[in-house]
C-alpha cells in the first residue's frame, strides 16, 4: 500500500507510506493528488523543482504538500510522480521534484479541489513495518 485516504467529517485525511520517510512524503503527495485527479491519466512530461523547509519533519510534510498545490496552480499542471530528498541542518529542508503535465479537464478527469494541507491530524508513525505520515487536507 502506497497511500490511503482517511475519513474526516468535513475534509479528507491522507496518509503516505514508505520504507523511509522520503517515500512516505512522495506517497502522501500521490494521495493528495488522487483526490483531485485520476493519477493514471497524467504523463510525466515535465519536472517541477520543489524546495521548502520547516522546524520539524511533520511541519515539513505540510509545507511540501502546500508548495505542490502552489506550483500546480501557478504552472496549471497535474502531477502524478514525486521524488523527495530530506536534509537536516538547524532545520529540516526538502528538495523534491513533481512530474506531470499541463492540466486537461477531459483527460485528467478532475474530481475535488484541494485548497490546502493543514496541521490538523498531523501524525508520523509506523504500521506493518512501514513509516507513515498523515494530515488533513481542506477540500
Amino acid at each position: 500500500m502506497e497511500y490511503e485516504l482517511l475519513e474526516h467529517e468535513a475534509d479528507i485525511g491522507i496518509r503516505g507510506y514508505g520504507n523511509m520517510i522520503e517515500e512516505a512524503f512522495e506517497n502522501g503527495a500521490k494521495a493528495m493528488f488522487s483526490i483531485m485527479i485520476d493519477l493514471e491519466t497524467v504523463e510525466s512530461e515535465k519536472n517541477v523543482e520543489i524546495t521548502c523547509e520547516a522546524p520539524d519533519i511533520e511541519a515539513l510534510f505540510v509545507e511540501w504538500l502546500n508548495e505542490l498545490l502552489t506550483k500546480k496552480d501557478i504552472k496549471e499542471m497535474s502531477f502524478s510522480r514525486f521524488k523527495v530528498k530530506i536534509y537536516k541542518d538547524d532545520i529540516y529542508k526538502l528538495e523534491g521534484t513533481a512530474s506531470g503535465e499541463k492540466f486537461d479537464q477531459k483527460k485528467h478527469k478532475a474530481k475535488l479541489e484541494v485548497k490546502g494541507a493543514s496541521y490538523s491530524g498531523l501524525k508520523i508513525g509506523k504500521k506493518d513495518e512501514k513509516v507513515f505520515i498523515q494530515c488533513i487536507v481542506d477540500v
